[in-house]
């Protein structure tokens, strides 16, 4: 298959990537930059069936042009990912968010029904001199539309409540994405997984929470958690992500629907710095930059990505640190070196 990966040079993306190339496919990846890194994705550069394009999907005309190749499926992972900075700049979070996921939509549709396509009633009229082909978006949003969970964890239809421009415009993406299956017939899935770590995320302070942590912790230098620290998450290694996000496009019995990803287990943030820090560096509790845009409790409820496409985690939170922590040693050895 043809698959376009949009934000391919991020954290999740590039692994993302690298599962879909190991699967026989041909990938574009596209990412601005802005949060992604070309060195997430120099092992790709040598491969035939990989191309990397820089460029931004609030860009309409440069979203058309990429599209003259077709594709199968669109992995939709392009985005703005900072909470609190959605909070400090509203306006790039949801241009990001909603006015490239609508780009990538329009052009979507257009591949797959054509140009001169019209509607009547529920169903299409093609133009027959419209080269048409049919593809799949798989639109990656996020945990933090959720409202708190409960001790049985959140599952689908589990209340939202946008506490921040970033779950707002997470939330807007998504009816835009569910609108154009609805309306159009377009497949599309949206996906929900739950907070993801591990290897090639970001170390400093744009980073997550674990990688920040064990990278504190390597370096000696103290832990500092925003609030009580009682607030808690469920941490999704990102190979497992990476492999609910594909499993997602592959499988038709998603098409229309909400998924979660995550792990059944959440986590405090205390918990998780003891766990990390191991006794070697000191940990502070320090004022919440913008504690209105905290969740208290994230804890997923992943049977229904269970029941239709067969996911769950392999990885266990002590094993996924493990790794990760080994990544970042390993990272640091060659950069002494």
């Amino acid at each position: 298959m043809n698959i376009l990966v949009t934000g391919g040079a991020g954290f999740i993306g590039r692994w993302v990537v690298k599962r879909l190339l190991e699967d026989g496919h041909n990938v574009v990846a596209l990412d601005n930059l802005s949060n992604g890194q070309i060195e997430n994705i120099k092992e790709f550069r040598g491969n035939n069936n990989f191309k990397f394009i820089e460029g931004d999907i609030k860009n309409e005309k440069f979203v058309g042009e990429i599209f003259e190749d077709k594709f199968d499926i669109v992995y939709h992972l392009a985005a703005s990912i900072n909470v609190q900075d959605s909070i400090d700049d509203p306006r790039t979070t949801f241009y990001n968010d909603t006015v490239g996921t609508f780009n990538i939509l329009e052009r979507t549709k257009i591949q797959m029904f054509g140009k001169n396509a019209k509607m009547e009633g529920e169903h299409w009229t093609l133009d027959s001199m419209d080269d048409v082909h049919p593809c799949k978006v798989v639109f990656m949003s996020t945990c933090m539309v959720y409202d708190i969970a409960g001790d049985l964890g959140i599952n689908e239809s589990h209340p939202t409540k946008p506490v921040s421009p970033y779950g707002g415009s997470k939330i807007a993406a998504e009816n835009m994405v569910l609108s154009y299956y609805n309306a159009y017939k377009l497949p599309t899935v949206v996906i929900r997984p739950f907070n993801t770590y591990g290897p090639f995320q970001k170390t400093g302070g744009e980073g997550g929470v674990v990688a920040i942590f064990i990278n504190n912790s390597i370096d000696g230098k103290d832990i500092n958690i925003y609030g009580s620290g009682e607030q808690t998450r469920d941490l999704l290694y990102v190979k497992d992500c990476a492999r609910f996000v594909i499993e997602s496009g592959y499988s038709r019995k998603v098409n229309g629907e909400i998924v979660n990803a995550g792990t059944g287990r959440d986590v405090t943030i205390n918990e998780l710095a003891q766990i990390i820090s191991n006794n070697r560096v000191k940990i502070n509790h320090v004022k919440h930059i913008h504690p209105q845009s905290e969740i208290m409790k994230l804890k997923c409820d992943y049977n229904k990505a269970k029941k239709l496409i067969g996911w769950q985690p392999e990885y266990s939170l002590e094993d996924g640190i493990k790794e990760t922590e080994e990544w970042i040693n390993d990272i640091k050895i060659r950069i002494k070196d």
